[in-house]
């Protein structure tokens, strides 16, 4: 085994939620994603919807098992001193397959090795065995000091609750509910009053509807402000549900810009632009309103994209008139108005 190090870190990632074009909800997921010489580690894993066992949402019980364990303070939960370091989003079952991989203890140093896809208690290395892949040897005090932190608390934890401000009462509660319906909480308000500065922590984001004024908007910004609170503002682009769901999604995203998979959308002249860090499959969806302000729905592209930057023509009829574009893969979600 080679004695080179790879260095070890921690960094908090999403798993984007949203409501599909096909009417499929999938679930919001905040998790501690693990940075291996300065990337998250589930970029290498070529285009995998995963998140790793240190999920925001699991008990605080759970949550400190899974770091102990992969502090090698438990047993293996696996066979052959395995441990999974992605699984299934939704359910978090074996049976819908994890990656797992062999953690051992050299010395110091903490070493993880013999990656694998894995649906069983026992792994396959041969046929599932994930060959390009470690072995990572991590320095023991850095490990320790990153899994540590988490013992201790001292990360914020996320705020995945959205206040709603707007005045289409019937539209805000089939927002609310489907923000509810991913996982996100959502209250709904056309003020806030005196509302308790304790009340506003809760809150990650706040969106707006376009009948909002100025006025408005510049009053809960101060009521934020004063409170001591930072929140992301939302600017609801159109009353269309699965469009400010993915706008409310974006602005919930706490992961740093530069370990973000999807980092750009342009849509301009019928073609969207679009640039990823590595590859993985990414879907686009336009949106459109007609002149009876009724929404129409097209997928206009779903597929496997390399890094780099990518140019994708939209079909005429998806954009014409007042439009939006979604472009959505596992861990982030872009839109952008069709610019004209």
């Amino acid at each position: 085994m080679s004695a080179a190090y790879a260095t070890f870190g921690l960094a908090p990632a999403m798993r984007a939620g949203g409501v599909l074009a096909n009417g499929d909800f999938q679930v919001h997921r905040d998790f501690v994603d693990f940075i291996v010489d300065g990337r998250p580690l589930l970029f290498q894993l070529s285009d995998l919807d995963a998140v790793s066992p240190l999920a925001s949402d699991v008990p605080p019980a759970i949550f400190t098992a899974q770091v102990r364990s992969l502090l090698l303070e438990a047993e293996p939960p696996l066979p052959g001193g395995r441990y999974v370091i992605y699984g299934c989003p939704e359910c978090a079952d074996l049976a819908c397959g994890a990656v797992t991989a062999v953690i051992d203890k050299e010395d110091d140093d903490y070493i993880w090795q013999d990656f694998a896809w894995q649906t069983d208690e026992h792994a396959d290395l041969e046929l599932n065995g994930y060959h390009g892949i470690g072995p990572f040897r991590f320095q023991g005090a850095e490990y320790r000091a990153a899994l540590g932190a988490l013992l201790q608390g001292t990360a914020d934890a996320p705020r995945r609750r959205v206040l709603l401000i707007g005045a289409r009462v019937a539209l805000l509660a089939k927002l609310a509910a489907a923000l509810r319906t991913i996982g996100i909480g959502a209250d709904i308000t056309h003020e806030l009053g005196d509302v308790p500065a304790d009340e506003l922590r809760a809150y990650g984001a706040v969106a707006f509807g376009r009948g909002i004024g100025g006025e408005q908007r510049a009053a809960v910004r101060r009521a934020f402000t004063d409170a001591g609170v930072e929140v992301a503002y939302v600017d609801g682009l159109a009353p269309i549900v699965p469009l400010l769901v993915a706008q409310i999604e974006h602005a919930l995203d706490r992961s740093p810009v530069e370990q973000r998979r999807l980092t750009r959308l342009v849509a301009a002249d019928g073609e969207a632009g679009v640039e990823v860090t590595s590859p993985c499959r990414v879907r686009l969806t336009a949106y459109r309103l007609d002149r009876l302000y009724r929404t129409h729905t097209h997928e206009v592209f779903d597929g496997i994209l390399e890094a780099g930057r990518h140019r994708i023509a939209l079909d005429a009829k998806a954009v014409k008139g007042e439009s939006f574009v979604v472009a959505r893969t596992s861990g982030s979600v872009l839109v952008e108005a069709m610019a004209r």
